[in-house]
């Protein structure tokens, strides 16, 4: 009886979620565009968050330079959807003349395709290397993927250099054009809640992969090689299929995000993936609590949101000061002060996973 009363009213508060999810872009945009824009940036970190737990919180491989599988993602919707190679490869223009516009079925495949291959490509070389070795080599990787996005615009211009790519389309599909506002009922749904909406489908689609793969044999197979590698090989586990699986399924959301980021954003550039959105990418991954879905979710909300707000915060302290401090630095030392309480109040995240492993050895 008490079971049947747990799920009765776990899926009374599933429903009550998701209604406040559906009915929150609609509320948000009443006060401006601006939150519901902070809202849809929420959940391209979310992926991004999800997409990196897998590799750092199931398999234990510490990556930093994830944020060029986002940049491969955003720029393989740049090319496919600007003008740059119909107006630079002569070829290109005459196989489409009317322009390349790719529709949404095609952009989230090859994203997640093309990253899922420099993934693989990128954990081939690493899979002797443990812990800080591995972050060194990731953390070059991703700076290795942002150099070459800078100057590859001679002696071919494919990515357009430090000028980066414009004039991508907004995502299109089933007539549905989400660069501009839908009227439904009398009732104008901007463009940004929109985005909202289709970026809320691929983390829910997203929640639940990574929800199965926990609990599948490959899931128990990447946390055996967290807890102790050696122990896993000698049970029979693959553990260089198992490294590269990880890697692969990581850079794979990294893709889809990169490409919704570029659709959404309409503009891409080197500066957009730099050292440190890999770092606040780990951070959302460690401060909300590393390997624990509903954690990952939470700190890549509170860590993507929590500089925009602070923005109003920011303001009136600028102000206090005479104008002294810089308001740009006074929010990045405020986010940094939020960052440090946090690790000292709760020093495996904000939503930790439940003890097991080692973990759970310890404890007794």
């Amino acid at each position: 009886m008490m079971n049947f009363i747990n799920r009765q009213n776990k899926h009374v508060v599933m429903a009550v979620g998701a209604l406040f999810l559906i009915i929150l872009p609609l509320v948000l945009q009443s006060g401006g565009n601006a939150w519901v824009r902070i809202a849809d940036t929420a959940l391209i970190y979310v992926l991004l968050a999800l997409g990196l737990n897998i590799v750092v919180g199931y398999a234990g491989l510490l990556d930093l330079g994830y944020v060029a599988f986002y940049a491969i993602g955003a720029y393989m919707f740049g090319l496919l959807a600007s003008p740059h190679l119909t107006d630079t490869f002569p070829a290109v223009a005459a196989l489409f003349p009317n322009g390349l516009h790719m529709p949404l079925w095609v952009v989230i495949p090859a994203g997640a395709l093309l990253a899922g291959l420099f993934g693989v490509l990128l954990g081939a070389p690493t899979l002797k290397l443990r812990g800080d070795y591995l972050a060194i080599v990731t953390l070059g990787f991703g700076e290795i993927i942002r150099v070459f996005l800078n100057n590859l615009d001679h002696p071919v211009n494919i990515t357009n250099g430090p000028k980066g790519l414009n004039q991508i389309d907004a995502i299109h599909f089933w007539g549905l054009n989400l660069g501009k506002p839908l009227t439904v009922g009398g009732f104008e749904i901007a463009s940004v809640s929109l985005y909202y909406y289709l970026f809320l489908a691929l983390v829910v689609g997203s929640v639940i992969i990574c929800h199965r793969l926990e609990l599948s044999r490959i899931g128990r197979a990447w946390m055996a090689i967290r807890e102790d590698e050696i122990a896993a090989k000698a049970m029979g586990i693959n553990t260089r299929n198992m490294k590269l699986l990880a890697f692969g399924m990581g850079a794979t959301f990294g893709g889809v995000a990169g490409s919704m980021f570029g659709a959404f954003q309409g503009f891409v550039s080197p500066e957009s993936f730099s050292l440190m959105e890999s770092v606040m990418i780990v951070a959302m991954v460690v401060l909300g609590g590393i390997g624990h879905l509903p954690g990952v979710i939470l700190g890549a909300v509170l860590l993507s949101a929590l500089p925009e707000v602070l923005r109003y915060v920011a303001g009136p302290l600028q102000a206090m000061t005479g104008g002294r401090l810089d308001s740009a630095i006074l929010r990045q030392l405020l986010i940094a002060l939020a960052m440090i309480v946090v690790m000292l109040m709760r020093p495996r995240g904000l939503w930790p996973a439940p003890d097991h492993g080692k973990s759970l050895q310890n404890a007794k």
